[in-house]
């Protein structure tokens, strides 16, 4: 990991650094580097400040700096009402991977949930978005810390993403509510 000034821009990704000899093994030898290419900026200076989904916290507003080396990349974004934040859980705590995620008190692994205490940390965030200028993105119903690594960004395609028969899991018996005290 590299700093740069108050930024990440670079994070490596490392599963096993072992040789091996067959497909499966490589795939998890294989490295990744991971470029920041800008900052998310949101109201939220803690976790516990931070809303659980950005669909619960409809007025939070926030801003995406994209790094101006990418601003081309942005070209006709602002023809998509929402957009898809892909960042580093930069200050998630530690590794479990079957805990209560915080709209449950029974535990659930955490590739069954969107808890932030992930193996590789990313984060995605669906975001509303309100306005473009420049290389800076304003955007609405945000969860996401102040100061994270954003590492992508695709537009919400409502033809490509919405899936009339997705079921909701073991979430669709609970209802939304506070996040717990003490819980990360």
């Amino acid at each position: 990991m590299e700093e740069n000034g108050d930024s990440l821009t670079y994070l490596l990704l490392v599963v096993d650094n072992q040789p091996s000899t067959s497909k499966k093994e490589k795939a998890l030898t294989m490295k990744f580097e991971i470029k920041q290419i800008g900052t998310i900026f949101s109201p939220y200076k803690t976790k516990e400040d931070c809303p659980i989904q950005g669909a619960f916290a409809q007025k939070g507003k926030g801003k995406v700096e994209v790094f101006p080396e990418f601003e081309e990349g942005l070209e006709t974004i602002e023809t998509f009402s929402h957009i898809i934040l892909f960042y580093i859980f930069d200050r998630a705590g530690e590794i479990i991977l079957s805990r209560p995620p915080f709209l449950d008190d029974s535990a659930h692994g955490v590739f069954a949930s969107r808890h932030p205490c992930r193996p590789n940390s990313i984060g995605i965030s669906i975001v509303k978005l309100e306005n473009r200028i420049g290389n800076t993105l304003e955007v609405s119903e945000i969860d996401v810390l102040n100061n994270t690594p954003l590492i992508d960004i695709k537009p919400y395609v409502p033809k490509f993403d919405y899936r009339e028969n997705a079921d909701n899991g073991w979430l669709k018996e609970k209802g939304n509510r506070e996040k717990p005290e003490n819980r990360e």
